[in-house]
């Protein structure tokens, strides 16, 4: 690919077909505020603007940076499919696109998808071939009312307190793939440790009489072992890659070892029809107690609160160097995972998380989702859209090594009253979704506040407390089953069904406040800088406040893990070990020492 190509590696590295096409870069661009776009006739006719694709027209490197609300917003460019691509069906990719999309190609509506944090395809057969020119339009609708998965972008026009600056339309990679008319579908790849195997789930789109599904796994000193299985009998024919005891190297935070696998379908005649490369990870996670264990180990889940925003893209990764090395600055700073906070991140995030050994859990941008009087009856009120999307977000990232959880919700604040409101249900469903989709992970019902899953698999809290020796107290009921946990304000209502002996950790804490550059406003304004608590006063103050909320952690024998909000600051947010630009505000080694003494849950094994 060109150089000069925004953003130009491919979209998504766990499985690549050779031949592919990047669609990034300038395209027309119109806004449409009154979304009445359709009815003017802004589908048929050039637009207006430019835009630089994958980045939202709110964002500089965008070259609009508009960050009024967009109720619609439109799209348009022409491009040519490749001759080469003789006798294969050419598929129109879209990684994510913020929040209601239509796509028409040659004035064909060729998909329609919902949800601003998930891909969607259309397979271009017969509305544009090989050689053959498609001129694609898309419309994204992203109302600022209802409910809707917004994350932590803002519903007013301001930024405000942990609200941000809007992402509208196309924010991740375009791009075309030539597949076969018959093909091998997305796999999902199931490490089992126990069993030095992997399990392969491996759909194909039509079962063809004598046709196989191949895989073969890799590794540095070479193939290790092919499996094969006939493809006309099962929807997902189901491959079994047992690995040699000689060849068994575990996926881990210290060697976050990865076998290439190639996938293959062939015909009757022995004839590869289509191909893809993948890779896969052997890891597993399990729970003893209240222990969560990664390859049958106490591993202190040491995580940073990472929201994925930069300076001048937002959302969107600036580069792929950035990706990296956001992960880099974490690892320096002594944390060993993240949080991925109120966003479903690119993929070429998780696949450099795979790679460099670091933990994760997936979490949906959940956030949007009603009011915020927490007295009403049913205050919150997510939609079954909301359990659509995260059950897409779950099918992309499920064979990724680095997520060792899930996590559908965050922050959902009710009371418990006695009937079943909206916001139980769709919190039952997507804790039940997320089982039936993945039984290899645990999975959290919620981060934070209302636990509204009895037998979720782990439970946490959040606890802002600045005061170490405060926060010590409060997080000092595990051993005797009386976790801390979140209440319903002043009177600690109970917004949560009781806590029943998982495994528990406290997933957001910390949050100190500190810019050394922050003009001291009368009352310390906090439009121009938000933190949690009483800002320090000094960097010295710093030091000692981290140190000692860390230290409360790493004593427990009983806490599996934290989440230390945050790694970056986020506009006015300003609580990250890193300024927003990821430029030094700390001294990273002294936030270094502090975490990686070694925590009492370490010393079990």
């Amino acid at each position: 690919m060109p150089s000069s190509l925004p953003r130009p590696e491919h979209p998504r590295p766990q499985f690549v077909r050779p031949h592919w096409l990047n669609l990034n870069g300038e395209w027309q661009f119109e806004a449409d505020k009154s979304d009445s776009g359709l009815e003017r006739g802004l589908r048929d006719r050039e637009l207006e603007r430019r835009i630089i694709v994958p980045f939202a027209p709110e964002s500089q490197l965008s070259g609009i940076e508009d960050v009024d609300f967009q109720e619609a917003v439109w799209y348009r460019t022409t491009v040519t499919i490749p001759a080469d691509w003789t006798g294969l069906d050419a598929v129109l990719h879209f990684q994510a696109v913020d929040h209601d999309a239509t796509v028409w190609v040659n004035g064909v509506e060729v998909v329609r998808h919902r949800g601003g944090f998930t891909p969607f395809s259309a397979n271009l057969a017969g509305v544009a071939g090989p050689g053959e020119e498609a001129l694609i339009v898309v419309r994204a609708r992203d109302s600022r009312y209802g409910s809707q998965a917004r994350g932590k972008q803002s519903t007013l026009y301001f930024n405000r307190d942990c609200h941000y600056t809007r992402t509208t339309g196309i924010w991740q990679t375009v791009w075309l793939e030539a597949v076969p008319s018959v093909h091998l579908g997305r796999p999902r790849i199931t490490p089992d440790v126990a069993g030095s195997a992997f399990h392969l789930a491996v759909p194909v789109s039509a079962n063809k009489p004598g046709w196989k599904v191949r895989a073969v796994l890799s590794d540095g000193d070479g193939e290790v072992v092919t499996a094969e299985v006939r493809a006309d009998l099962d929807l997902a024919p189901r491959l079994v890659l047992a690995v040699p005891a000689d060849r068994v190297r575990l996926w881990d935070t210290t060697d976050p070892h990865l076998y290439d696998v190639r996938l293959e379908l062939v015909d009757a005649d022995g004839a590869v029809v289509d191909q893809a490369a993948s890779y896969a990870g052997l890891r597993s996670v399990s729970i003893n107690g209240k222990a969560v264990l990664i390859n049958g180990k106490h591993v202190f889940q040491r995580l940073v609160l990472d929201q994925g925003y930069w300076p001048e893209s937002l959302m969107t990764a600036p580069s792929e160097e950035a990706l990296v090395a956001d992960i880099e600055l974490s690892l320096a700073a002594g944390f060993n995972g993240a949080r991925l906070h109120q966003k479903v991140f690119e993929e070429r995030f998780l696949y450099h998380a795979d790679r460099m050994g670091y933990l994760v859990w997936g979490e949906f941008g959940d956030w949007g989702a009603g009011v915020a009087d927490s007295t009403q009856m049913d205050n919150q009120q997510p939609t079954a859209s909301f359990v659509t999307q995260w059950l897409e977000a779950v099918e992309r990232d499920y064979s990724h090594p680095s997520i060792i959880g899930w996590c559908p919700l965050n922050e959902t604040h009710q009371l418990l009253h006695d009937r079943i409101t909206q916001l139980d249900d769709v919190t039952r469903a997507m804790f039940l979704a997320t089982k039936a989709a993945d039984t290899s992970r645990p999975v959290l019902d919620a981060s934070g506040y209302s636990h509204r899953v009895p037998e979720t698999d782990i439970w946490d809290s959040h606890n802002y407390e600045q005061d170490p020796v405060e926060f010590g107290k409060q997080m000092a009921g595990l051993a005797d089953n009386t976790p801390y946990g979140n209440t319903g304000g002043a009177d600690d209502r109970p917004i949560s069904q009781p806590y029943n002996g998982q495994p528990y950790f406290c997933s957001e804490f910390g949050g100190i406040w500190w810019n050394p550059d922050a003009i001291q406003l009368a009352g310390d304004n906090r439009a121009e800088s938000w933190g949690y608590g009483q800002r320090v006063r000094d960097e010295a103050e710093f030091y000692e406040r981290f140190t000692g909320l860390v230290d409360v952690l790493l004593d427990d024998p009983l806490m599996f893990g934290y989440c230390y909000t945050q790694l970056t600051d986020v506009f006015q947010e300003e609580n990250g070990i890193y300024r927003f630009d990821r430029s030094t505000k700390l001294d990273v080694e002294r936030i270094r020492k502090a975490q990686v003494r070694p925590a009492a849950y370490e010393q079990q094994d």
